[in-house]
């Protein structure tokens, strides 16, 4: 190995042990492994400019922008007040047409602000209606995440994904083309966990209602990929604006839809649009920049910077001649498997940007080392990189339901355990149906 590859070996390491260690904001973590390979010349300062201004990056940081004039338009607690109506009429399954009607959100807007929002929603009416809420706090994230995998843009992981493999040489993803197999796991995983999440919680967990969230959750809630932020500020209430409202929906679903039949990527549809939102004062510029969540963005350049490094000092292509050689006379099938599991255990243990940034290049030399299209490989990363159900700190949504309903650790391990093996099973299946090698 030569300097730059040792190098950009032990700043990897040495951010994966600060991810998982927890003690530190996960963008300062990105952001210092990529100065340290900037100033050592391991990467250049044009490369670390790309990472910054990726579609990627581009693609979130407009649709940030366009989420947040929705809720300041007011619609977003319309839709609350909606829903709460319903499920006082329609009582459990109205609970649960809520977490489905959540779910399908997901596909399309952040999940975590989603779920901040909806937590208080879904532990009152249950409180109301005489139910559990632990009942229905954890299928809040859970579906919330498997609503993500069906869109291109439903996670910041797939849309990281897409860019590590435009990188590697590959066509770019279309809005849709991974919802044949992300909307198949959505539903596996919703069955699931209507018919079986509540007796692998347990009778004890079931019984205590959950108290006001201001006396069982912190201010801040943390975890190893950074802070979403005072709870309180995500519930504040906004009065209606039927007209910005409208306006907002207008340009969300049109930059969904332009870009769904590929008049234009993702990222320059939903830039046009936070643009159109601004010039007509539906938003001002200062609420714009409000409405960015700097700490995604930076924590996913960061990793970008990082897997720039591992392309271009070779590391990248060492790292994935000794997998091949591990997996030498493997069929692909067992080969997709295998990589699917060890992305889903990297998940529970890191952020999905820097599963994302891991391990797509090695998805796409493996694919080619065997003849076979990466395509499978890569929505295996997606789908993987994003279904963290065993530990509550896999995913933002789990430490936000963790810390709201007082769970305890096993009881994620107990009901997300299963769903693992379950979306990973119909995961794998529906993508040698739809992708075939």
């Amino acid at each position: 190995m030569n300097f730059d590859q040792i190098l950009t070996l032990l700043v990897l390491a040495s951010v994966v042990a600060a991810l998982i260690w927890g003690k530190q904001r996960a963008d300062v973590v990105a952001l210092a492994g990529s100065a340290v390979l900037l100033m050592t010349g391991v990467v250049r300062p044009v490369e670390v400019q790309g990472a910054f201004a990726s579609p990627a990056i581009i693609a979130l940081a407009s649709l940030f922008v366009i989420a947040y004039a929705l809720e300041l338009s007011g619609l977003l607690d319309r839709g609350i007040k909606a829903a709460v109506a319903m499920c006082q009429r329609l009582g459990a399954a109205g609970l649960w047409l809520l977490l489905g009607i959540i779910g399908v959100l997901s596909a399309f807007l952040n999940s975590t602000p989603i779920v901040v929002l909806g937590a208080p929603v879904v532990r009152d009416v249950a409180n109301s209606l005489k139910l559990p809420p632990k009942r229905f706090l954890m299928p809040l994230s859970y579906l919330a995440i498997m609503g993500g995998c069906c869109t291109l843009v439903g996670t910041s992981t797939n849309l990281l994904v897409d860019d590590m493999a435009r990188i590697a040489g590959q066509p770019r993803f279309t809005m849709f083309e991974i919802t044949p197999v992300g909307l198949p796991v959505a539903l596996a995983g919703a069955l699931y966990l209507v018919l079986l999440s509540g007796r692998l919680l347990g009778a004890d967990a079931m019984k205590a209602p959950v108290e006001d969230a201001a006396t069982t959750a912190p201010t801040v809630l943390d975890f190893p990929s950074g802070q979403i932020g005072d709870v309180k500020l995500f519930a504040a209430r906004q009065p209606f604006q039927p007209l910005k409202a409208a306006i907002a929906l207008t340009v969300f679903v049109g930059a969904i839809t332009l870009s769904a039949l590929n008049v234009a990527p993702i990222a320059a549809t939903a830039f046009a649009g936070a643009v159109v939102l601004i010039l007509l004062k539906v938003i001002s510029a200062d609420q714009a920049y409000s409405g960015l969540k700097p700490d995604i963005l930076i924590l996913i350049a960061g990793m970008v910077v990082i897997g720039i490094a591992m392309q271009e000092s070779g590391l990248a292509a060492a790292m994935t001649e000794g997998l091949i050689g591990a997996l030498s006379g493997v069929q692909p099938l067992m080969a997709l498997i295998l990589l699917y599991l060890a992305t889903t255990l990297l998940t529970e243990a890191l952020s999905n940007a820097t599963v994302a940034v891991l391990v797509t290049p090695i998805a796409v030399a493996l694919a080619e080392s065997l003849g076979v299209s990466p395509r499978p490989f890569l929505i295996a990363v997606m789908m993987a990189g994003s279904a963290a159900f065993a530990t509550p700190f896999g995913y933002q949504t789990n430490v936000i339901v963790y810390q709201f309903g007082g769970y305890r650790y096993m009881d994620f391990v107990r009901v997300g355990v299963p769903l693992n093996l379950l979306t990973g099973a119909v995961a794998i299946f529906a993508i040698t149906i739809m992708f075939p090698f």
